[in-house]
């Protein structure tokens, strides 16, 4: 997807999930495509707090491109994404995608507008499904009596020991010392059992 004008500069948009996510492939992509100043936001599609795109946003200048590496690093939703795309084109702002399905469309003409709503429609309806199928998996296991997450790291055997040691009066520390596990762990599981 590309609208650019020749007048400006070419100003680039990173969007990393976690803290844990490198940023690297996205700044090397959009330095090899020429953009002047990259900003760099951390945070997950769906957090709506992302200073950086706002200050991205406030530093365009009409004439100038605002280049980021895939579709799902700007926007959050289709919604999201005409919004943003127009209000740029609004101030004569352009903008590019380097990779993905609309790398190579232009959305300020009939065509280009129509595929990028129908691939943010397909996106959205794609994420629909991925919800519905966790959700229903998740639900089955529950009905078979297994849950989601880490076993745990205290078996029922393990347990009854607990108990039993903390009912001659031993202490929390010492019973989780030899159970091997952690006294905050240890506590947790004697609570639940409690309740």
């Amino acid at each position: 997807m590309t609208t650019t004008k020749t007048t400006g500069h070419l100003i680039g948009y990173a969007r990393v999930s976690t803290d844990d996510q490198e940023a690297q492939l996205q700044h090397d992509a959009l330095t090899e495509a020429g953009c002047a100043r990259i900003f760099t936001d951390k945070a997950s599609g769906k957090n709506t707090d992302r200073p950086e795109l706002a200050a991205v946003l406030d530093y365009l200048r009409p004439g100038d491109t605002l280049c980021v590496w895939k579709l799902d690093r700007f926007a959050r939703s289709l919604i999201d994404l005409v919004t943003m795309v127009d209000a740029l084109s609004a101030r004569g702002i352009g903008f590019k995608v380097l990779t993905g399905a609309l790398a190579s469309i232009d959305p300020n003409t009939p065509d280009g507008r129509l595929m990028l709503q129908v691939v943010g429609a397909m996106a959205e309806f794609e994420r629909s499904l991925i919800k519905d199928r966790t959700r229903a998996g998740l639900e089955a296991a529950k009905a078979q009596g297994r849950t989601g997450g880490r076993p745990s790291v205290i078996s029922e055997d393990k347990l009854t020991i607990a108990r039993a040691r903390r009912a001659k009066g031993e202490s929390v520390s010492g019973i989780a010392k030899a159970l091997g596990v952690s006294r905050a762990t240890l506590y947790r599981h004697l609570e639940d059992a409690e309740s």
